[in-house]
């Protein structure tokens, strides 16, 4: 652990809480001192959910340092299991409550005698893991422990379905466009003729997670969570989960494939309809035609603008790869360096963008990120809330395209990044992040926009200074991210000062005042 005031992706409880809190009729116990307790504010107002968020904070207080923290653990439990009777209870402790280093095992085995739901300790290590790598075990956990109580009972069955089917694996609250993502993979499978078993845990059951064994794949949209749940039903049942991420045109192309190419394998009855290959191809041709504006875009004027400019890419492993590959193959775009702040991902996300990228950084400080912007001078930034904030700060437009985000990444319209409508929706992000050379012309002429300081109450774009040319060779030197602040507060620093034409000295004059 590390002591930090920025965070791309939070402590371990607040994983084990999203993935509790996805779940219909699932409720969480979390035992932690006040100060932990804001996962309910910051789920209800981002994802502007009309029911109260079932997370309950049993509060290590004074008399819990006192007395230890058994009956009020197993109070909190047994309460909730009474007044709204939930499937599963699940208890996380936190990292600060995690100091006392209590027996909760034992709190959730007393628990469980009293309570008719299910009673389960988040078997997370809130010290070694964070928030992303706690919500990929702990639906792990969950799948787990249903499926081996569905394993006990006689009258169970597994079968697969008649028709093939998949389960969608890792969509769960708070996640970056997940509910627009999900509806966009099931437009897309319908289209294919194809079932969804079950998605998980994105408002489903736990009492219908014995029926995932019955679908014949399992899609994973995202690395961070759903891949240990994939790697046990592979292990356990044999189900195959594909592994190509559909965002882009090249890789929701890759990604049917992938899954007809499953689909096949797995065809259990001689008369299930799977579609031909040369169906496929001609599904794929369709839609990246006629539905995705995308490819049409790539060989546009507009698109054509932007090729060779540089850009940075950051976030969670998932979307800062396939941005990377979207932007360097698709659209022509210089990538100087793609990141990820997910360390557990380096090997998958240095193999994934290998080629498409000058140089690969793999960190969870933000201060380093800020470095390499600020050396690189890229034209445009693809990258979390943070990278918005070092984009402002060194004027450089950014795009968001990971968490963490703020509310306004939280859209009310539909606005997927997965599949056919997703690559709309990424090419719209792109080009209207970039700064363009008219924006540039107009932006010089007119002295900015709204985010810029008014350097005078008039309209008029005459300043009433003019710039010497030892002064105009003196900001050329300046980089170019920088340049036009400078030259706005150096003009706003002339006009205060009655000066009316700018050299060296008033340049040198303007910096002296700033600094003081």
């Amino acid at each position: 652990m590390k002591l930090c005031y920025w965070m791309y992706a939070g402590p371990a409880h607040i994983g084990t809480l999203r993935v509790a809190s996805s779940f219909k009729n699932v409720h969480a116990i979390m035992h932690a001192p006040l100060g932990d307790d804001y996962f309910n504010v910051m789920r209800s107002m981002l994802e502007r959910e009309r029911d109260f968020t079932p997370v309950t904070a049993s509060i290590v207080d004074r008399h819990v340092l006192a007395r230890g923290s058994q009956e009020k653990v197993v109070e909190n439990i047994t309460r909730k299991d009474k007044d709204d009777r939930p499937d599963l209870i699940l208890l996380t402790p936190t990292c600060t409550s995690s100091i006392l280093q209590e027996d909760l095992q034992n709190f959730v085995n007393r628990a469980a005698f009293e309570a008719e739901a299910d009673v389960i300790l988040a078997d997370v290590n809130h010290y070694r893991v964070n928030e992303l790598q706690a919500a990929d075990r702990t639906l792990e956990q969950v799948v787990r422990f249903y499926i081996e109580k569905a394993k006990k009972d006689p009258g169970w069955s597994h079968q697969k379905t008649k028709k093939p089917s998949v389960n969608i694996l890792g969509m769960f609250t708070l996640g970056f466009h997940n509910h627009h993502d999900t509806r966009e993979l099931q437009r897309l499978l319908t289209s294919l003729g194809i079932d969804v078993n079950l998605i998980v845990p994105e408002g489903g059951l736990v009492t219908e997670l014995h029926r995932l064994p019955s679908a014949w794949v399992n899609i994973l949209p995202y690395r961070e969570v759903g891949l240990m749940t994939a790697e046990y039903l592979k292990e356990e049942w044999g189900m195959p989960y594909t592994q190509t991420i559909p965002m882009g045109l090249v890789d929701v192309a890759g990604f049917i494939r992938e899954l007809f190419g499953y689909l096949r394998d797995c065809s259990f009855e001689p008369d299930t309809s799977v579609l031909s290959a040369e169906a496929v191809e001609e599904f794929i041709d369709t839609q990246t035609r006629f539905i995705s504006q995308a490819a049409w875009f790539s060989r546009s004027i507009d698109c054509q603008n932007l090729t060779g400019k540089k850009v940075v890419v950051f976030g969670d492993a998932t979307h800062a790869a396939a941005m990377t590959k979207i932007l360097s193959r698709e659209m022509g775009i210089r990538v100087s360096c793609a990141g990820t702040y997910c360390k557990h991902e380096s090997n998958w996300f240095r193999e994934q963008v290998y080629g498409c990228c000058d140089e690969i950084l793999v960190t969870d400080d933000h201060t380093q990120v800020g470095d390499v912007i600020a050396r690189l001078e890229p034209a445009a930034i693809f990258g979390t809330q943070m990278e918005r904030h070092i984009g402002k700060r060194l004027d450089i437009p950014c795009g968001v395209i990971s968490a963490p985000v703020h509310i306004q990444n939280f859209p009310l319209s539909f606005r997927p990044f997965l599949g056919y409508e997703g690559t709309n929706q990424i090419a719209d992000l792109v080009y209207n992040s970039f700064t363009l050379g008219m924006e540039d012309h107009l932006l010089e002429i007119f002295g900015g926009h709204d985010t810029k300081e008014v350097i005078s109450k008039e309209l008029s774009s005459e300043t009433g200074v003019e710039w010497a040319p030892d002064g105009l060779a003196e900001l050329q030197k300046v980089p170019g991210f920088v340049r036009s602040k400078i030259k706005r507060n150096t003009e706003k620093f002339a006009k205060e000062q009655g000066f009316t034409q700018i050299t060296v000295d008033v340049m040198y004059a303007a910096k002296e005042a700033v600094s003081a």
